[in-house]
């Protein structure tokens, strides 16, 4: 029973430290925005795909950049319309 009880802890931890892990109350769309959110960060934090990016648009790399930058405000659709709950 304490190691159920000690996974369970060690879980909550990483939830609340780690805004990506998601917890039992995340929704599709939530887990999806997280998603595409650590996507353009990891795009911009790698100097090489950046440039690559860059050379396959034929933009600028700091155009490249600002277009990730505006892409995580809303990676995905805006929030959906939540289903009453009765």
């Amino acid at each position: 029973m304490t190691d159920r009880y000690n996974i369970h802890s060690q879980l909550e931890h990483l939830q609340s430290k780690y805004i990506g892990t998601g917890h039992a109350d995340t929704t599709k769309w939530e887990w999806l925005v997280n998603q595409h959110r650590d996507s353009l960060a990891s795009y911009m934090g790698h100097f090489d795909l950046l440039n690559y990016f860059a050379t396959a648009k034929n933009e600028t790399k700091a155009r490249v950049h600002f277009n990730l930058m505006e892409k995580m405000l809303q990676p995905c659709s805006p929030l959906p319309d939540k289903p009453e709950e009765a």
